[in-house]
């Protein structure tokens, strides 16, 4: 029996957020698999930021208009680590917000066929039974120091999940734990923190220093996903999962879950995440740790046994990606000042 695909290779698919970390993994997953070719009658929508402004409403409007895209991956956010979402928390709410319901609404308005949205593991309860599955989703209090972003992210899930409940628009939602990889944002004022630890352990690399400043502890415990996994997760959830089915997952009542974690089913502490990326780059120096500094949740482990029923896992190894991200970046035009 033939299996059905969800997606087709004849679809327009519109990739909001391509230029960034997330997006342009997706991009070359789609074009991996043939996805976006003219010959088979596809096409990939990739405009930029300087083209498309995703907070404007008329100007999203206009672009669904003209381009009808059958299918929406909505990639685009604002993000930041803890100390850009500690100083502007309304940017984060008010920027999220506005990408997320100008192309979650006008794609349902337009026709789409399907879209999907993603997430992120902070919209869970900071102090929850770990691993976390998906129904603890507003069952406590969310982490303060990302509470603006998660709240963001909270409502385009349920924007996504009323839309389907209401008018059957076929929307879905993928929560992913921590990325790393090509394009990530290496902003030491807004970069998360495995891209913060290799910039700070290239620079020591690089300057010859003795010494490693990390923030907070070391102590609390993060999973980490290739971004290419991610991508990989993505178009796999477009083509074979539909939440309708009867084998599809669901939760703890039985109904039918719209929203999936995506992550390794592995956590590291932040100190031996340190020691990792400082044994591949030969660093051997001193790690020292600033406990001034906020620490964030102690743990953030993602169960990802829903997306695992369906046949999806992640492939790249911890050891494995930090390494050939590593390789990339020494390989690049990328110089930390």
């Amino acid at each position: 029996m033939i299996k059905k695909k969800f997606i087709h290779f004849s679809n327009k698919i519109f990739i909001a957020g391509s230029s960034g970390m997330v997006g342009s993994a997706v991009v070359r997953s789609l074009k991996q698999l043939g996805y976006g070719s003219a010959i088979k009658g596809g096409q990939l929508l990739t405009p930029k930021r300087n083209d498309l402004d995703l907070t404007d409403y008329y100007a999203v409007k206009e672009f669904f208009k003209k381009s009808n895209p059958d299918v929406v991956i909505l990639a685009a956010a604002k993000v930041g680590g803890i100390y850009a979402n500690s100083i502007k928390p309304a940017d984060f709410l008010l920027e999220n917000l506005k990408i997320q319901t100008n192309i979650i609404e006008l794609a349902w308005l337009n026709g789409v066929k399907r879209l999907l949205f993603l997430g992120s593991s902070c919209i869970y309860p900071r102090n929850y039974l770990k691993p976390i599955k998906e129904e603890y989703l507003l069952e406590g209090d969310l982490e303060k120091t990302n509470e603006a972003y998660a709240i963001a992210k909270i409502s385009g899930i349920k924007l996504c999940d009323s839309l389907r409940k209401q008018y059957n628009f076929d929307a879905i939602s993928l929560m992913p734990t921590n990325l790393y990889g090509p394009n990530d944002n290496y902003d030491l004022k807004s970069s998360h923190v495995m891209a913060a630890l290799i910039r700070k352990f290239m620079y020591a690399e690089i300057k010859k220093k003795k010494e490693v400043n990390c923030w907070g502890t070391g102590k609390p415990l993060r999973e980490f996903l290739h971004v290419y996994d991610l991508a990989d997760a993505i178009v796999f959830c477009l083509e074979n999962w539909d939440p309708a089915a009867k084998n599809a997952p669901k939760d703890k009542l039985g109904n039918s879950l719209t929203m999936l974690n995506v992550g390794t089913g592995n956590d590291i502490s932040i100190k031996d995440l340190a020691i990792k990326i400082s044994s591949i780059l030969n660093f051997n120096g001193e790690i020292t740790w600033d406990k001034s500094k906020p620490d964030g949740t102690k743990r953030k482990l993602l169960d990802v046994s829903k997306i695992n029923s369906l046949g999806w896992e992640s492939k790249i190894s911890l050891h494995e990606g930090i390494k050939k991200t590593i390789e990339d970046l020494k390989k690049s035009d990328h110089i930390f000042e």
